[in-house]
């Protein structure tokens, strides 16, 4: 598969309310299908978060959005546009950054989560320089990770976000 240059076209969600921001890398093939984040049928994050905080997990875009401001979550990518072969992480080049202080400037953001190891490389070289804000890694919702995390073991480790809500 040869990369193809991809734009973030999806707008971040915050609001004022939001208290954590949770960034991946850029949105993938179906995300961008979708119109919405994390939305490859079989990504987990959204199973995750709703096991850490007690809720049915949403499933349109509308009930996904909600469900964010609800919870006072922030969500983007680190990710303004790349080269990249399909959701392939790893095949990254030419990364250019979303500029974060969007929503740190609107929202008071207690904590920055980064969702898998190229997104929190990503956000450390490119983000962190002009933000100041140091990320939490989160292990990788993406079903490609599915046999170094178990639905259980990423609950327990996303647990982590209630501390800042």
């Amino acid at each position: 598969m040869t990369p193809q240059m991809v734009r973030h076209e999806l707008e971040p969600v915050f609001d004022a309310q939001s208290r954590v921001l949770i960034l991946g890398t850029i949105p993938s093939p179906k995300s961008r299908e979708y119109g919405f984040y994390y939305s490859h049928p079989q990504n987990r994050l959204w199973k995750v978060l709703s096991a850490v905080l007690g809720e049915t997990a949403p499933e349109t875009r509308e009930e996904r959005e909600a469900f964010l401001h609800a919870h006072h979550l922030a969500m983007w990518d680190v990710l303004a546009s790349c080269e990249i072969r399909g959701a392939d992480d790893s095949s990254i080049v030419a990364p250019k950054p979303n500029d974060i202080n969007v929503i740190l400037n609107a929202a008071d953001i207690g904590a920055v989560f980064t969702t898998g190891k190229k997104a929190t490389d990503l956000y450390r070289k490119l983000c962190y320089p002009h933000t100041g804000r140091p990320s939490v890694y989160l292990p990788s919702t993406s079903p490609a990770n599915c046999r170094s995390y178990t639905e259980e073991s990423l609950t327990e480790a996303y647990r982590v976000i209630r501390d800042y809500l």
